[in-house]
């Protein structure tokens, strides 16, 4: 596998790629109102009748992890995410994005699938590959998958073996990192896949993960601001709700809080 040139490997540490924050919601009608970039999970838009207009651009997850959590399985099936992505795009509009139908690798979650990590790690391959051709339309990104660094390099080999160039890819998403995202382990595997010259997306990055190794990035989505909310009394003014847990208020305080903090 051909790597990226020790010179450019330079620039990308000098010169880190500018940094989008997704801010993850379960509230679907923001996408109509906010003025900035949302996470938006397929779980929740396929429950909608009629899609809210986007006003900004947005991202959409799979929902993978409350898939394989609910049922070891993913029961949803390939040609029925592919045309809800499409009535997104078309409907919603200001799609950037699409995550596929990946298969997470903590241990927890091989436990409850009963399937081995390279299992996953193939089953996460062959269904961007699928995506990809029956709707090239629609931006799906690879995501890769893993536990200890050399995974997500034997990953990034089998994106290549399908005939996948994983530098050649605007947004690779990074897949298993949510519960240990403020750890110097993933900071290390984030510098790692940085530097051979991916451009990362990191999934469920929290604050403390965010300070670490926000620069080798180019895009985090989370929605730490909902469970922050839940643990704390309601912003001064918020009378019609016990906690800021689905407040729109709230929620921009906590990205304009974290962003300046970035």
């Amino acid at each position: 596998m051909t790597w990226t040139s020790e010179a450019a490997l330079q620039v990308i540490r000098e010169q880190p790629p500018p940094f989008t924050f997704y801010l993850g919601t379960h509230e679907t009608s923001w996408l109509a109102k906010s003025p900035f970039p949302l996470f938006v999970s397929h779980t929740r838009l396929k429950a909608r009748v009629k899609y809210p207009k986007a006003s900004a651009p947005w991202a959409l997850d799979s929902g993978a992890f409350s898939e394989l959590t609910r049922h070891g399985t993913w029961r949803t099936e390939v040609g029925e995410y592919v045309a809800s992505a499409r009535r997104y795009q078309s409907q919603i509009g200001f799609m950037q994005w699409a995550a596929p139908m990946d298969w997470m690798c903590e241990p927890h979650m091989l436990q409850r699938t009963g399937l081995s990590l390279e299992r996953h790690q193939n089953l996460t391959v062959e269904n961007l590959m699928a995506l990809r051709q029956m709707a090239p339309d629609v931006h799906w990104i690879p995501v890769l998958q893993g536990w200890t660094p050399q995974d997500y390099l034997n990953c990034v080999a089998l994106y290549y073996q399908a005939g996948l160039n994983l530098q050649r890819e605007p947004v690779v998403g990074l897949g298993s990192v949510c519960r240990r995202q403020d750890t110097e382990e993933v900071a290390g595997l984030v510098r790692l896949l940085a530097d051979v010259g991916l451009r990362l997306h990191g999934f469920g990055v929290k604050t403390l993960g965010l300070s670490k190794y926000a620069r080798h990035l180019v895009s985090a989505d989370s929605m730490a601001w909902s469970y922050d909310a839940r643990c704390n009394p309601p912003l001064p003014g918020c009378t019609t709700h016990k906690n800021c847990a689905n407040c729109w208020r709230y929620a921009c305080k906590w990205r304009e809080g974290l962003v300046s903090r970035l």
